[in-house]
């Protein structure tokens, strides 16, 4: 995900619902669908544990801008895919009403490993994240960078939030896709790390216990990765606008661009520990950009927009540096306007259908793509 010696390059994975645009529900049809794509999209389309969840991941990309081609055209090309057999893809961070009983598990090892040892709590992981990987070849760096950018996980989260519902219910939540996560081991905020040796220290100790086979399978909101030379933030719920995937992740490569370049230069932005930013977690789960988060410098609770804004002036710089105006202006727009959990819950408030909900949700997955698939209608359109 990283080009040797590149900072700050971008990768994007983003995962998809399969959905049957007559019923709505979940259709566990990935076979059919990668069995199409091993052409057109070789390597970036992979399978998930559920056979009604696909994920996309882009090639290494040099800027945002080379990032906004490679998301928009891989959905555009899962999107013909999914056409041509009938079906619709969705982005979000959980489906509204299928339930995860009804879901057929991928075939293969690595997902029979999986439920074997997480039982019901893999088969119920029906979720769908945005993950972002920004590269840093310094991993010594990277790791005190992860440690201070775990501050901004919950800031990141409350701009995410696009999971209210689950299996039919309106849970109270703006972002239930991380408490279903929570279940598993390994997940959530991690501890700050001294050194990269004892990141590095703690992988080696789990598989040689027996833990874990490999270090991929520590799913914390943020990793080195264990493989590449990129930060991976992984806290993000899926989007169903791409100009909001895009925005997301061209915050979060500032914020490492700025972190980064601070620790260049002898200046540390504080690492504060997992207990306190668990809070503002909590927060941006339960409230999204409608809540506080606490400051921490100030002692007091402070409204999650007012710190994102903070946080849009602290890497302002970099944002020109970066040339992601673009996609902060599109920031702007989410907090002005709210985030696809606010859209979901107010179809449902309007229409108390959640079929309907669902139909914002495909509607907005193909917005600005580019359909090429003969017999498909433009964005949100069925077959003509």
């Amino acid at each position: 995900m990283t080009a040797k010696g590149h900072v700050y390059t971008l990768g994007i994975e983003e995962e998809f619902a399969i959905v049957d645009p007559e019923t709505r529900e979940l259709r566990s049809h990935i076979q059919e669908i990668l069995e199409g794509g091993k052409v057109t999209l070789k390597e970036q389309i992979k399978p998930e544990m559920h056979q009604s969840v696909v994920e996309l991941g882009t090639e290494i990309c040099q800027s945002i801008v080379d990032a906004r081609h490679h998301v928009i055209d891989l959905r555009s090309k899962l999107g013909d895919l999914a056409g041509a057999r009938g079906l619709k893809i969705a982005s979000a961070g959980t489906h509204p009403f299928s339930h995860w009983h009804d879901q057929l598990i991928t075939e293969g090892e690595r997902y029979e490993t999986i439920v074997k040892d997480m039982g019901l709590l893999a088969r119920a992981n029906l979720i769908f994240g945005l993950h972002v990987h920004v590269g840093i070849p310094e991993r010594e760096t990277a790791i005190q960078v992860m440690n201070q950018a775990r501050y901004f996980l919950p800031h990141i989260y409350a701009l995410s939030v696009n999971s209210p519902f689950w299996v039919g219910r309106n849970t109270g939540l703006k972002g239930y896709r991380l408490k279903v996560f929570e279940r598993f081991p390994r997940t959530g905020i991690p501890d700050a790390f001294e050194s990269l040796s004892e990141y590095e220290d703690y992988c080696k100790l789990l598989v040689k216990t027996g833990c874990v086979d490999n270090a991929k399978k520590i799913w914390w909101d943020i990793r080195l990765h264990p493989f590449f030379d990129t930060l991976e933030l992984r806290v993000c719920d899926a989007q169903s606008r791409v100009e909001d995937t895009l925005a997301i992740a061209a915050l979060i490569q500032a914020i490492v661009a700025k972190l980064y370049k601070l620790l260049r230069q002898n200046t540390t932005f504080r690492v504060y520990r997992r207990r306190l930013l668990d809070e503002n977690r909590w927060r941006a789960i339960r409230y999204g950009l409608d809540g506080k988060l606490i400051d921490f410098g100030r002692e007091t609770a402070v409204e999650t927009r007012s710190l994102i804004n903070e946080l849009l002036q602290f890497v302002s710089t970099e944002i020109d540096e970066l040339g992601s105006g673009r996609e902060m202006a599109h920031i702007e727009r989410i907090l002005r306007e709210g985030t696809g959990a606010d859209r979901q819950l107010a179809v449902f408030q309007k229409t108390n259908d959640m079929k309907a909900v669902v139909d914002q949700i495909v509607a907005e997955t193909y917005e600005g793509l580019v359909m090429r698939e003969p017999g498909v209608g433009p964005a949100g359109q069925g077959p003509k």
